[in-house]
């Protein structure tokens, strides 16, 4: 049992009737995506913000509601289950989380006011040479009069090409440990010195390559403090699993309804193919595994809302590897299950599989997720 609040319900009811409304057919998802082509839509992503919802858990000193992390993966997955193309949403919510916990006033007027007005952030980590491994990274950020100058390249940044603003994480010493002198820095996307390249993907326009070249920063720019960028970013996996958890839960929950539908109106031998024992079984069992997974993501929000500050390394993973694993698990029986059309660009389900695919790759790796898994048994 999920435990919901009958207002909880009530708004997750509304998050799904608003997607059923503004994005509930495939012709309404073309003319917002661009035939599918871009992953965010900012008319739609702009009523979102007129309604409230993007500032759910922004305190409301800052023009939020004040909401918890059991709010916010309601609206994720309802928001994935009705297939809302608003890729931007990811990223700022985990931006913002990190602005909220170390970012000065200033940048918390700035930016958690920019969520809740409907503008869009990106986090950048990864490197060419610093993927799983954060800690190798090089990019440099250099003590220059007045502030920083940035030299490097970053990777694989989700949303930086439409971002209002990027949060950077650079090299500003190195120390007897690759995870000292790591630092956050706010960077506005039109910055000075900074180039942004998209980078061609299966799914679309989504990621970029970073190139900084002699990127000065304001003093001001700096997240919290200098030298501790990888500590604060510890504190911030907690959320950033469970979102990355709570939106591939819809994803699941809408590829195996798409399956159920076809299923169940596809005939083959004179009868619909749903009815034979092996798609019958088949859809028993990624029932059963979506209903797992959901009941994992509750309850890891709700120990989450207990207690905020307090960091969550194995559950976080177990719910970011449940929950990816089974998305691809079940949009890939979907395809299989849908046979030839499953495969159709006509269909929503080869999408479906595209973007969980990458699931696994994105927010730390499954393989780096199970490590973490293991380490908190001692092994």
């Amino acid at each position: 049992m999920l435990g919901f609040t009958s207002e909880q319900a009530a708004f997750g009811q509304a998050v799904a009737a608003f997607c059923a409304r503004e994005a509930g057919t495939r012709s309404q998802r073309d003319a917002l995506t661009g035939s599918g082509d871009h992953s965010h839509s900012q008319p739609l992503y702009d009523k979102m913000a007129e309604l409230g919802w993007l500032g759910l858990t922004v305190p409301e000193e800052f023009g939020g509601a004040a909401g918890g992390t059991v709010d916010l993966c309601i609206l994720l997955e309802e928001a994935a289950r009705g297939m809302a193309p608003i890729g931007g949403l990811g990223p700022t919510l985990i931006t913002g989380a990190a602005i909220e916990k170390f970012g000065t006033q200033s940048q918390k007027e700035t930016i958690l006011g920019g969520i809740v007005a409907g503008r869009s952030y990106s986090i950048s980590m990864s490197e060419p040479e610093a993927g799983s491994d954060v800690g190798n990274l090089s990019c440099k950020a250099d003590k220059v009069d007045g502030g920083w100058m940035i030299n490097g390249q970053k990777t694989w940044c989700s949303n930086a090409h439409f971002a209002d603003r990027i949060l950077l994480v650079a090299r500003t010493s190195r120390g007897d440990s690759k995870h000292e002198g790591l630092t956050m820095f706010d960077v506005p996307a039109d910055a000075a010195g900074l180039k942004i390249v998209g980078i061609s993907t299966m799914g679309g326009k989504e990621v970029n390559d970073l190139y900084f070249t002699d990127c000065v920063l304001p003093e001001d720019a700096v997240i919290g403090d200098v030298g501790k960028g990888w500590s604060q970013l510890m504190t911030g996996l907690n959320i950033e699993r469970l979102i990355l958890a709570a939106m591939m839960l819809g994803t699941a929950r809408r590829a195996f309804d798409d399956t159920l539908q076809f299923i169940t109106t596809r005939k083959q031998f004179g009868r619909p193919v749903g009815t034979f024992q092996a798609l019958r079984h088949r859809m028993a069992d990624l029932a059963t595994e979506i209903e797992c997974g959901r009941l994992l993501v509750y309850h890891v929000a709700g120990l989450v809302d207990e207690n905020p500050n307090k960091l969550l390394p194995r559950e976080a993973s177990m719910a970011k590897l449940k929950l990816t694993e089974t998305a691809k698990k079940v949009a890939l029986e979907g395809m299989q299950m849908m046979g030839g059309y499953g495969y159709a660009t006509e269909f929503d389900m080869e999408g479906h599989v595209r973007r969980t695919l990458v699931s696994s790759i994105y927010g730390g790796t499954n393989e780096i997720q199970r490590d973490i898994i293991g380490k908190t048994y001692g092994l």
